[in-house]
């Protein structure tokens, strides 16, 4: 038993050491800003509506050059209200929560905590994610006045999930995305960083508003309690023109392009020694 000690003590010491390697070249972050969508009904501005945003992430230094990075988001994505094409009258609003890992690069040497390197830095970045959302519109009864949000994925507005349309299935509410971008590093202090950050999200999936092919007969929408609302939230061109009703077949969306929506922000981020240093510290003592 005496001859483990010293086993385990240089496991001890030299898991605390590795540990406070770790720490030394990882942050910790907290980032605030909005997101915007293009797709749609928005393709012609590149902002579009923003709505606000925060993010949390976790970077690893592994030199001044490259970084690891993984985190998460959080906010809401809208288009249409009005709609760009007027007639059309469509419009969505949707939660957005996604998950990403992705890899940095700094175009300068950036000193992570050593004051003889650069202080700033510009940087692009690339990873891989997932995001969840759920795009909702507003109809207002005109008999009660009352407004109400519809989740617009169970009613199968273009026939999805529908025997007269077997080719349409209903899409998914979790999907894979691409993030990519650009930013500017700013060392504040030896443990505190500032960042500005604009990042594109390449997705796979043309339903972020829920429009993307042609109208459908209203007949074959939804089942028999659902149908009516399906119909109603699928065509609204009659909400600005009255009477009008556009024939099945008609172009709703462009099915040729998927949806895409952006992340800027502004972040802080902590040097972990400094956030979790005790721990390390805990570990030495037991």
């Amino acid at each position: 038993m005496r001859s483990l000690f010293p086993l385990l003590l240089l496991l001890t010491l030299s898991f605390s050491s590795a540990a406070q390697n770790i720490l030394a070249r990882s942050e910790v972050g907290l980032a605030v800003g909005g997101m915007t969508y293009l797709g749609d009904l928005n393709n012609q501005s590149m902002f579009g509506k923003v709505n606000p945003a925060v993010g949390l992430m976790a970077r690893f230094n592994f030199d001044t050059r490259w970084s690891l990075s993984f985190g998460g988001s959080y906010g809401h994505i809208e288009g249409g209200n009005p709609d760009y094409i007027k007639r059309r009258n469509l419009s969505f609003r949707s939660p957005l929560a996604e998950g990403w890992i992705r890899v940095e690069f700094n175009f300068f040497p950036y000193g992570i905590r050593l004051a003889t390197l650069k202080r700033s830095t510009p940087y692009i970045f690339c990873g891989f994610g997932a995001f969840k959302f759920n795009p909702m519109a507003a109809y207002t009864d005109p008999s009660s006045g009352i407004t109400e949000w519809y989740a617009l994925q169970p009613l199968g507005t273009e026939g999805q999930g529908s025997k007269a349309y077997p080719d349409r299935v209903k899409y998914q509410l979790f999907v894979a995305c691409m993030p990519f971008g650009i930013g500017y590093r700013w060392r504040l202090s030896q443990n505190v960083h500032l960042t500005i950050e604009y990042g594109w999200r390449k997705t796979w999936t043309d339903y972020l508003d829920d429009v993307s092919t042609t109208y459908v007969d209203p007949a074959n929408l939804g089942g028999s309690s659902s149908g009516s609302m399906a119909a109603t939230l699928a065509d609204r061109s009659g909400e600005v023109v009255p009477g009008y009703v556009n024939a099945p077949g008609i172009k709703r969306g462009d099915d040729s392009l998927n949806d895409w929506y952006s992340f800027f922000n502004v972040s802080f981020s902590f040097s972990a020694e400094v956030l979790f240093g005790w721990m390390r510290g805990k570990v030495c003592e037991q």
